[in-house]
Formats: C-alpha cells, sequence, structure tokens
C-alpha cells in the first residue's frame, strides 16, 4: 500500500452522514446537525471513552463549517501556545472565518491553562471543541463548562464496529479493499469483540492482521491483536516445577508434600516475598469462600516475611502451608470471577445503567444519572433492582 498513515486515520469520515455509533448526537432531530446547518456552533465538549469519534467529529464539524481547524495536546501544548492560536484567530475573524480551536485530552489543563480560554469564548474569538475520556464534572472547571455543551459519546455496539470494519474491506482507495482479505463474519464480530467498543483499536486489530495474512483467522487476529510481551523465565523452569509442585500438593490437601515443596523452594534459595505472594494467591483461588480466614493468615505471613526475613521467617512460612493445606477447599469464587471474565470480554464495554450511577453535579443528574436508584437500607435489603446491564439480566455466577 501506498499510503503510510494508520488505517484508522485514513478511513476517518469527512461527512456526518457518514459518522456511525453515535446517533444521540448525530441523530437529524438532535443538536449537532441543526447547529451545523445554522452554522451558528457553540463551545463544546465531548465526552467519551476512546476510539468513539472525538477528534472525528471535531474535524467533520471544522470541514462542514469551513472553519481554521487547530489542533492541540493538553499533554504538551500550554497556554504560551494559545496565545499564537488567539492572534490567528483575531486574524481569521478580520477575514469573516471561524476559527476551531480542538483541544485533546483537555481535563489534563489545570486550572490556570482553561481559564486563559474564557475572555476569548465570551467574545467569540473563538469556538472550543475539548475532548475527554474524563467526567467533565470533576476535570473541567465549572467557569468553563457553563460556556460549553457536552455531548456525551458512548462505547460503540459491536453492529457499529462491524460497519465501520466492512468499510475498511470494501474502500479500495483509503482501505484494504484492494489486498483481497478473506474474512468471515464470526471473525469480524471477534474484533469488534476484543476491540471493547474502540473503532480505532478495531481497525488497528484488522490492519495488523491484515499484514500477516490474506486470510484472517481467529489466530491472525488474536495475533494481531496481542498486546503484552511473552513472560520471560529468568529463574528456569526448575523454578517453576517446584512452585507447582507446592501448590498441587496444598490443594490436594498433603500437608507432609507441601512442606517438602516449600522446603526444597527455601532451602535452594528462593526468595520468601515470591513464596508469600503465592501463598496469599492461593488463599482465595483454592480456599476462598470455604474459609475466609486463609486470607488474614497469608497476609499475616506475607508482612511476618518482610518483618524478619530469612532463616527467621521460614517458619512462618511453613505454618501458612500446613494452614493451606489441611483448609477445606473450594475453587467457586475462582470460577465464578473467570465466568464474569469471560462475559466481560465477550460483550465488549456493556455500560453502567443509569440507575446505578451516582449524580455529584447537575450536569449528571440532567443526564439521568441515578435517577430510579432504590436505596437498599429504605426497602430492608429486600427492594427489587436491577444491577447488571440490562443484556445479562438474571446472570449467575456463584
Amino acid at each position: 500500500m501506498n499510503n503510510i498513515s494508520p488505517l484508522a486515520d485514513r478511513l476517518r469520515p469527512t461527512e456526518l452522514s457518514d459518522f456511525v455509533g453515535q446517533p444521540q448526537i448525530t441523530g437529524s432531530d438532535k443538536l449537532l446537525p441543526k447547529v451545523l446547518a445554522t452554522g451558528e456552533l457553540p463551545s463544546l465538549i465531548f465526552w467519551g471513552p476512546p476510539g468513539t469519534g472525538k477528534t472525528t467529529l471535531a474535524l467533520i464539524i471544522a470541514n462542514k463549517l469551513q472553519a481554521d481547524f487547530i489542533r492541540f495536546s493538553a499533554v504538551t501544548e500550554g497556554v504560551k501556545d494559545l496565545r499564537r492560536v488567539i492572534d490567528q484567530a483575531r486574524s481569521n475573524r478580520l477575514l469573516d472565518k471561524k476559527t476551531i480551536l480542538f483541544i485533546d485530552e483537555i481535563h489534563r489543563w489545570n486550572k490556570a491553562q482553561q481559564d486563559a480560554l474564557l475572555p476569548h469564548l465570551e467574545n467569540g474569538t473563538l469556538t472550543l471543541i475539548g475532548a475527554t475520556t474524563e467526567n467533565p464534572s470533576f476535570e473541567i472547571r465549572n467557569a468553563l463548562l457553563s460556556r460549553t455543551r457536552v455531548m456525551v459519546l458512548k462505547e460503540l455496539n459491536t453492529d457499529a464496529i462491524i460497519q465501520v470494519l466492512q468499510r475498511a474491506l470494501a474502500d479500495q482507495e483509503k482501505g484494504l479493499g484492494q489486498l483481497g482479505l478473506t474474512i468471515s463474519d464470526d471473525n469480524l464480530q471477534l474484533i469488534a469483540n476484543l476491540s471493547n467498543g474502540d473503532a480505532r483499536a478495531a481497525l488497528n486489530i484488522l490492519e495488523g492482521a491484515a499484514s500477516l495474512s490474506a486470510d484472517i483467522t481467529p489466530e491472525i487476529i488474536k495475533e494481531a491483536a496481542q498486546s503484552a510481551s511473552l513472560y520471560h523465565d529468568k529463574a528456569g523452569e526448575s523454578h517453576y516445577n517446584l512452585i507447582s509442585a507446592l501448590h498441587k500438593s496444598m490443594r490436594g490437601s498433603d500437608a507432609n508434600a507441601s512442606l517438602y515443596w516449600l522446603a526444597r523452594l527455601l532451602e535452594g534459595g528462593e526468595d520468601p516475598l515470591y513464596v508469600a505472594r503465592r501463598l496469599v494467591r492461593f488463599a482465595s483461588e483454592d480456599i476462598g469462600l470455604a474459609n475466609s480466614q486463609a486470607l488474614n493468615q497469608t497476609i499475616a505471613v506475607f508482612n511476618a516475611c518482610r518483618f524478619l526475613g530469612v532463616p527467621e521467617c521460614k517458619v512462618h512460612l511453613a505454618q501458612a502451608v500446613v494452614y493451606l493445606a489441611k483448609c477445606q477447599k473450594s475453587n467457586k469464587l475462582y470460577t465464578a470471577y473467570n465466568q464474569a471474565a469471560v462475559d466481560a470480554q465477550a460483550t465488549g464495554a456493556l455500560t453502567v445503567p443509569l440507575h446505578l450511577r451516582n449524580a455529584p453535579t447537575d450536569l449528571m443528574k440532567d443526564l439521568g444519572y441515578g435517577a430510579g436508584y432504590k436505596y437498599s437500607p429504605d426497602y430492608g435489603y429486600t427492594e427489587e433492582q436491577d444491577y447488571l446491564p440490562p443484556e445479562l439480566k438474571n446472570k449467575k455466577y456463584l
């Protein structure tokens, strides 16, 4: 391919009609299309997760209004850079040209930096579009919030992600249409699930997979999506064989074997804190709700090891190992979490129901946060109320 910019950047839509996944903002009866039609754009704050279209929307707006679009990163640019923007905006104003200042990650600007914007928004020198992944109620100054409109972007659902992917596969000029890729609907769904509502992440996975093979399989997708490096075994296989033997002996309730493998580890020079950390893990993974004191015991032993060091702490580790070996076992907590994790990964990023969200600010109340929540003590803890997302209603893990 001749294009060197990332696929996600090349495929940004330039018209509002091509923008997908945010009908609460782009619908024909909503504010944004109406103000674009009139050309009277207020300053805006786009609040939403990564990859939901905040920057793309800002670019579409600037293109529609034929405005001078100045892009800022709040991480690297400050008030000194803002002064140059103001000078440029004043020059644009003399030419009857609008100036849109787009500040990415605006929540990273401090009070003084945000305050520096206020007079220029007041007198119409420029229009601000800020983008943030953080709650504006907490991260944006009230004085600035009062001069802007907050628009909430949501995680993209899988249908929207798949639509974006299909566009990338079909586009011969900017996308991957010229590559003749083979990918099934199930594998498009897999990419959508792995992206967690982030269109940019989905396109990055697809682009990475396309660079590996024209036939895109689940294995290729997972390789492209892999973000964590492989674990480097610094201590050798024997180290892990011994800790595995200790773990399995405790799980099998054989206290004698557990003591032997512990001794092999410690006498071989193993770090006692490493062993103690593994015991803390075991207390919840293999005992869990069958004996909640197991976790307290292992935390106490970890602290003893840190306080005393070797050789004194060996006896404390021995106490914990024997205690854990003799405990009643249950992995219900471990398996329940794993089932919940599978659901969390498979369903992408389901939003928290509005009635379960706190609403400490007027903005959040206006958006419906906390509406309809039943305070359990007022109902004697017998209230009927859904706590899971609607898509997982009545799901049981325990």
